[in-house]
């Protein structure tokens, strides 16, 4: 009955604007020749914004003939009629101070983000940016920003953003990219700025090397240099070392001489700085974790890293207090002094002394982890035993034959494999790790 009753008087408030009777505000929204007059009621413009009930009662409104006048150019004419555009109702919203609509627009864009971002990215960014009020968007644009980059970095969309947006992105510890990466688009972004500017730095002048110090400046101190092997380092990086200062190049050399530096600069690794896997390992574990073919871009979940063994241990119990109750789950290993990894898909979760019977799990291989299609996928052949618990072991998948399971870890942080509950995807029968990764699978 009260939904029923709000309907009515939207619709016949709906009506009154319509045939604009008994009007006493006229807006003019846009500019010549484009100028549109818009009629509304200063009543009910009182009681939806702040904005106009100042205007209003303090007598600093225009007003001719016994109307108020109001000439706003910077609000697109359509906006008020057609709501087409949903960015220009939300600039409108926040101009005329209608906070709770403001609020509901935001909303809107907040759960439909992901295809306005894919849209235009760089476009609702600076307009975030630019308004104070739309905090909130700001916020979650970037969070999924930094879980999707490729929203952003794909096509170069990235060398279009402000200083300002460039920098408060790259100070994001949460941003889901390889360092070297980020490099790299850094770098093409100064050459946007400077277009003239020629791309081979042996070849730069003094005046074109002064201009690429003033535009990296303030960007160099965000990079995580030491998320950047030497090799990068050697083929990406030494080529422009003349933008780096003398202080700084001092310290890379001395992380990669000496291997108790653990840190460079002031700034911790990103949390979710992926140094085993990239966006193309999560495409191709998406489609194996849905069983179809998944688009780059489009991946439905989040990976949201909850354990990395060089910062949280190689414990069963690190293991089990990051990840035990978190649900879905990937677990990542780089085999040692290799550029082979392996690892599997947990769908249920790791908590307590159980087994699982399961055929969504899965494990996998990569012989080289910088080649995606050296991928193998190994699937469930017994699913009574696919998954299993245990708090003194840290992952376990498969059943537990000749001394070792399709893929585990002991509580010593020891890995071995042994074929039997899933295809076999030829796993050393024992190894060690570099590194692991234990990534939180969430629904997006």
């Amino acid at each position: 009955m009260e939904s029923k009753l709000h309907l009515e008087i939207l619709k016949n408030l709906e009506q009154l604007f319509e045939t604009k009777e008994n009007y006493d505000v006229i807006i003019y929204a846009g500019e010549e020749p484009n100028q549109k007059e818009i009629h509304a009621h200063s009543i009910i413009l009182c009681c939806q914004s702040n904005y106009f009930r100042a205007a209003f009662s303090n007598n600093w409104a225009e007003k001719e003939n016994g109307k108020y006048i109001f000439k706003k150019s910077n609000i697109l004419p359509y906006t008020f009629e057609l709501f087409s555009d949903v960015l220009n109702l939300l600039i409108a919203t926040d101009e005329l101070g209608l906070q709770m609509l403001c609020e509901h627009v935001q909303e809107f864009l907040i759960n439909n983000q992901k295809k306005i971002l894919n849209d235009d990215p760089v476009g609702i960014l600076e307009i975030t940016f630019q308004h104070e009020s739309f905090v909130t968007l700001k916020d979650s644009c970037l969070e999924t920003i930094c879980q999707h980059p490729d929203i952003l970095f794909r096509d170069d969309e990235v060398l279009n953003l402000s200083a300002d947006l460039l920098e408060l992105l790259l100070q994001r510890d949460d941003l889901m990219m390889n360092e070297i990466e980020l490099w790299k688009s850094l770098i093409r972004w100064a050459h946007a700025q400077h277009p003239t500017i020629n791309k081979d730095p042996s070849e730069w002048t003094r005046e074109e090397c002064v201009l690429m110090e003033v535009a990296m400046s303030r960007f160099i101190p965000l990079i995580r240099f030491h998320d950047i092997d030497s090799k990068e380092y050697f083929d990406r990086i030494i080529p422009y070392e003349d933008l780096l200062s003398k202080k700084l190049r001092h310290e890379i050399l001395r992380y990669h001489l000496f291997s108790q530096t653990i840190q460079i600069g002031s700034l911790p690794s990103r949390k979710c700085n992926i140094n085993i896997i990239n966006r193309k390992h999560f495409t191709l574990l998406t489609s194996w974790i849905d069983k179809k073919v998944v688009i780059i871009g489009t991946i439905p979940y989040k990976f949201k890293l909850i354990l990395r063994g060089s910062r949280d241990g190689f414990s069963a119990t690190s293991f089990h207090a990051k990840c035990d109750n978190k649900g879905a789950t990937v677990v990542v290993a780089k085999i040692k002094n290799t550029n082979q990894i392996v690892g599997g898909y947990n769908p249920l979760d790791w908590e307590g002394n159980k087994t699982y019977n399961t055929t969504d799990s899965f494990i996998f291989s990569f012989d080289d982890y910088k080649n995606i299609d050296t991928g193998k996928l190994g699937t469930v052949t017994n699913a009574k035993y696919s998954i299993q618990c245990n708090g003194d072991w840290g992952p376990l998948f498969g059943y537990f034959s000749n001394g070792s399971n399709d893929l585990s870890m002991n509580g010593e942080g020891k890995w071995s494999s042994v074929s039997n509950s899933y295809s076999n995807i030829n796993i050393p029968r024992n190894f060690e790790v570099d590194e692991y990764e234990v990534f939180q699978v969430v629904k997006d």
